[in-house]
């Protein structure tokens, strides 16, 4: 999922500067983070993918070198500096999940945050229940209050899934014999199949709709 940070500018002090106020400050408040954290998940994503690389070439090496004549089916064992290395990359990329939990466990609050505003907006107006915002009034163009929890909610899971996809990168990839399956989990890691280019769409109705894309 592509993230173009010179697209769009999400700062304070524009924060600032709009004239919205209420839950249309909210919801515009949470597009600009939605936007701010994919564009640190998708650094995270490179900074991860490099690690993994890292590893699994640490790997191959280490296949690559001839066994030992006293145990010819044993692998080689890695050189003091290698593992080490080994070490230090395994590190890295277990801190870039780690990171990447958190910033999930940030979107789920954005998520829960923007529930809140579609009950008060059907409060408000009456609207019955239902995720489309029923009666509710439009916040900005055209969307409703469900409509944007419904994009909330579009990109939180798949944001979850490719967060398990990359923990179950990180709990293999250092353990794995065959070079074909490490290239399969560095494609998988690299390419995000849980983030597809409807995410971005969805991200990109989400900064136009409140404003931080012209329309």
């Amino acid at each position: 999922m592509d993230g173009r940070s010179g697209d769009v500018a999400v700062t304070p002090a524009k924060r600032r500067s709009s004239g919205v106020t209420g839950t249309g400050r909210k919801v515009k408040d949470n597009a600009a983070d939605w936007f701010n954290l994919t564009i640190r998940w998708n650094k995270l994503n490179d900074e991860g993918f490099n690690a993994a690389t890292n590893i699994v070439n640490l790997r191959r090496s280490q296949s690559e070198q001839p066994p030992a004549p006293q145990s010819p089916s044993a692998a080689t064992p890695l050189s003091p500096e290698q593992a080490e290395s080994l070490q230090d990359e395994c590190r890295r990329l277990e801190d870039v999940v780690d990171k990447m939990v958190a910033m999930v466990t940030k979107m789920e609050r954005l998520t829960a945050s923007q529930r809140g505003v579609r009950e008060l907006e059907e409060f408000r107006s009456g609207a019955g229940g239902g995720g489309g915002g029923g009666g509710a009034p439009p916040l900005f163009h055209s969307w409703t209050a469900g409509q944007f929890e419904e994009a909330a909610e579009a990109l939180l899971d798949g944001f979850r899934q490719e967060l398990r996809l990359k923990q179950t990168v990180l709990q293999e990839v250092a353990h794995t014999a065959t070079s074909d399956l490490c290239m399969v989990y560095l494609s998988c890691w690299l390419h995000q199949p849980y983030i597809p280019d409807q995410h971005r769409l969805t991200l990109e109705a989400l900064l136009l709709e409140t404003g931080h894309r012209p329309l």
